[in-house]
């Protein structure tokens, strides 16, 4: 599975290797006679990549698969989840390309679902239902982690056991342990993720199910005062079980105000917004960031609308928020003097570490929701002496969005199966193994071995899964051992799936 900072040595060595002389020539090359060639002659069928964006949630799914199920070469699997604290925890998503239940990610894959659905499901058209039912899958399990009061299950699956073994989810026979954060053995993150994940997808499911919307509300209400009223990391709380692969290096309070932002909006409770204010005042941490370890760019986007509002009085705290989101597009834009991100030669968004598109989806998803806000309040946001459109906001997304497509210098889609061309050995279990519907015997711990390490494409087709994604150099190398490049994570696809729907929106 995807960890934080797999990636950044290879790609200085690689810098290093090249030199800044061979660097630049290959930068003014690629430019001259790859990019442009590529994105002049390519064009993108948004509504194609949107189902398929979606699809991948069910080739993700834990648990007992229901009728409808479109990727039909997943069978159920880990029926038994929970029962070693006896709960039911059957069901939520394998967050990568092993067969663990990591709860921080999943939650904030569920969370930016909901945003996706909340800001653009009227895009969707016949997408959208599917849309919804894996938001729902989400908050179903959600509400089972978080049945119980003073507890919230943080994760399901040994991830040592696990990760020692390359087997389907249908077969595992790994430790399925259940950990559990409480009252004194507290998980701030992980639950106040899961507040916002509840709390967001209250106000999806508001106009479409109103008493599974008030359900997720008051739920998100008491796991938010739980994970407030007993502060802690997860990291110390369920050690090895987070750490080394899903570590908080963040800290937690930004998911406590990011929780707090949603109820915010869910409720209108004056409460939530007041912590908001008092909290964000003494965040520390880079305001340029967002993924599932730091929420802090999300917060000040999300809660910007308040002081667009002409009728909402604007406060010196609230302006700041405005202050800050606008210095986020700033870090962004290619043309910015504050710029804090680098580019590839042909044009991808850059940030340290591996597993690149998770930025590149989740930064430009940001951008255009922050451009519709903009362009409500009539308002550019100021770079020094560039001046930014929200219009350009949606060209600089526009640009991320294709690139992912296949307009890029290998020609190269990284969502499977999307496009003439993509890769054909993405490092997943349940994809690189035969299926259960070819091949029934079972596949043990390490049985798997040979499929992992042979050279043939993936058995099964893992439909719409985004790829960890290429160097800072736009080079690509197919192969499941190459990890931060070919495995697939759902909070990849969350973020896409908004900016999908904008674009096949024709915005």
């Amino acid at each position: 599975m995807p960890v934080k900072l797999i990636g950044s040595r290879g790609e200085l060595e690689l810098r290093e290797r090249m030199g800044g002389k061979s660097m630049m020539n290959m930068a003014v090359l690629m430019l001259l006679l790859g990019v442009t060639v590529v994105t002049a002659a390519m064009s993108h069928d948004y509504g194609d990549a949107l189902t398929k964006s979606i699809l991948f949630f069910e080739g993700q799914r834990s648990g007992k698969l229901p009728s409808n199920q479109r990727m039909n070469w997943r069978k159920d699997s880990a029926l038994r989840d929970g029962s070693d604290i006896g709960m039911d925890m059957v069901g939520g998503y394998y967050d990568a390309g092993d067969n663990v239940k990591f709860h921080f990610p999943m939650a904030f894959t569920t969370t930016l679902l909901a945003w996706s659905i909340v800001e653009f499901g009227e895009s969707m058209g016949s997408d959208l239902e599917h849309a919804l039912e894996a938001l729902r899958w989400g908050t179903d399990y959600f509400l089972k982690a978080t049945s119980k009061p003073g507890m919230v299950v943080a994760q399901v699956g040994d991830p040592i056991s696990d990760h020692t073994c390359w087997e389907r989810p249908e077969d595992m026979d790994t430790l399925r342990t259940t950990y559990v954060v409480n009252q004194t053995h507290p998980g701030s993150e992980v639950s106040a993720e899961i507040a916002a994940a509840l709390a967001a997808s209250s106000i999806v499911f508001k106009d479409k199910d109103k008493r599974y919307s008030s359900v997720l509300l008051q739920r998100a209400s008491q796991v938010f005062d739980f994970a407030n009223n007993y502060q802690g990391s997860y990291n110390e709380s369920i050690g090895r079980g987070a750490c080394p692969f899903y570590c908080d290096f963040n800290g937690y309070h930004d998911e406590l105000i990011w929780g707090a932002a949603w109820l915010s909006k869910a409720t209108q409770d004056p409460k939530y917004w007041d912590y908001v204010v008092k909290n964000m005042a003494t965040l520390g941490g880079s305001i340029f960031e967002f993924g599932w370890d730091s929420k802090h760019s999300g917060i000040n986007i999300i809660v910007s609308p308040i002081y667009f509002d002409p009728q909402k009085v604007m406060s010196s705290s609230g302006s700041s928020f405005i202050t800050n989101a606008d210095s986020f597009v700033c870090s962004l834009l290619p043309e910015s003097p504050t710029k804090s991100v680098t580019y590839s030669p042909g044009g991808l968004m850059f940030k340290p570490g591996g597993c690149n598109l998770q930025h590149a989806t989740a930064l430009s998803f940001l951008l255009i929701v922050y451009s519709r806000y903009l362009q409500v309040a009539n308002r550019s946001v100021h770079c020094g002496s560039v001046v930014a459109t929200p219009s350009r906001l949606v060209e600089v997304a526009k640009t991320q969005v294709d690139y992912i497509l296949g307009s890029n210098p290998l020609g190269m889609s990284y969502m499977v199966g999307y496009g003439p061309k993509f890769p054909q050995r993405i490092h997943h279990r349940g994809s690189s193994l035969p299926s259960m519907s070819t091949f029934h015997k079972h596949i043990g711990c390490h049985d798997g071995n040979s499929y992992l390490a042979t050279k043939m494409p993936n058995r099964n087709v893992l439909v719409g899964a985004i790829v960890g994604g290429p160097d800072n150099n736009d080079q690509f190398l197919d192969s499941r051992l190459n990890v931060s490049q070919s495995e697939p994570a759902t909070y990849f696809n969350a973020p896409l799936v908004g900016a999908l729907a904008f674009f096949k929106g024709g915005k």
